[in-house]
């Protein structure tokens, strides 16, 4: 059984150093994995998985993308994870985005979850960018007057000019990402999740971007980030936690973490490379 609560607060001001270094040992459990597991069913053509749905007799093989994971995350923490395609990172964090829903265990969430997941889906083609700000602010939870009041942030960060009053169908996907991220890290949220989504755009922006990410996290924001890139994991992360095959490895300091991944993948290439 999945339990997910929608419990936001807002703090009032930003933390101090140290009193982020307390809420890392002693601070609320903003997020909370026992025991889950998440289980796709592939099928051979779409064709068999669509009649998978009113026949038990369509073969299948079952794939477990999460396999019995525990773990929490405190508020104010910024969490890595690091792992090889498949180990099952992207589908972790869209269980916590309620994207998807786990077959077992218990997922608890406290708080406004913001995803920077597919920055260029989920926009009305028809409607101006401006509009799709309000869509998207509704769709997060958000009052009118609290979208308004963010509105000009917004579209500061976009930096996409007159286009913004236009349909979202004339963006190009740059401009799309461009408005997807700005939305996303100017509603204050409680919980930013990031997977593969810093390299918005040209590098002025993306430049951008990084520093936006540490200003929220530096103000208190419980920050999840996905990146094959170990340097950025480190850079923004003071944990990470190591997957494989849908299960976790380890969980600790970052830079302790990426070293033992980064092991791993060695004693891989070592194997292979000896035909092993």
């Amino acid at each position: 059984m999945e339990t997910t609560k929608n419990m936001i607060t807002k703090e009032k001001a930003a933390p101090t150093a140290a009193e982020r270094a307390r809420q890392h040992q002693k601070g609320e459990v903003v997020i909370s994995f026992k025991n889950v597991t998440k289980t796709y069913r592939l099928y051979k053509s779409d064709k068999q998985r669509f009649l998978g749905l009113f026949m038990k007799s369509i073969p299948f093989k079952e794939f477990r993308a999460i396999d019995d994971m525990s773990f929490e995350v405190r508020r104010g923490e910024s969490v890595g994870f690091v792992g090889r395609n498949g180990a099952g990172k992207s589908t972790l964090l869209k269980l916590i985005t309620g994207v998807a829903f786990a077959d077992a265990g218990e997922i608890v969430v406290n708080g406004q979850v913001s995803a920077l997941l597919e920055l260029t889906s989920g926009f009305e083609l028809e409607m101006t960018g401006r509009e799709n700000i309000y869509l998207k602010g509704y769709i997060l939870g958000l009052e009118e007057e609290q979208i308004h009041e963010v509105e000009d942030d917004i579209i500061a960060f976009a930096d996409i000019g007159d286009f913004i009053d236009q349909p979202v169908r004339m963006y190009s996907s740059g401009m799309r990402a461009r408005l997807g991220f700005a939305i996303n890290v100017s509603i204050h949220p409680d919980i930013l999740v990031i997977d593969e989504a810093l390299s918005v755009g040209d590098v002025a922006f993306s430049a951008k971007c990084r520093t936006k990410v540490d200003e929220l996290i530096q103000e208190g924001v419980t920050v999840l980030f996905v990146s094959h890139a170990q340097n950025a994991v480190l850079e923004f992360c003071d944990r990470a936690i190591f997957m494989e095959k849908g299960r976790l490895i380890s969980d600790g300091p970052a830079e302790e973490t990426v070293k033992e991944y980064e092991a791993f993948i060695e004693e891989i290439k070592r194997k292979k490379k000896n035909g092993k």
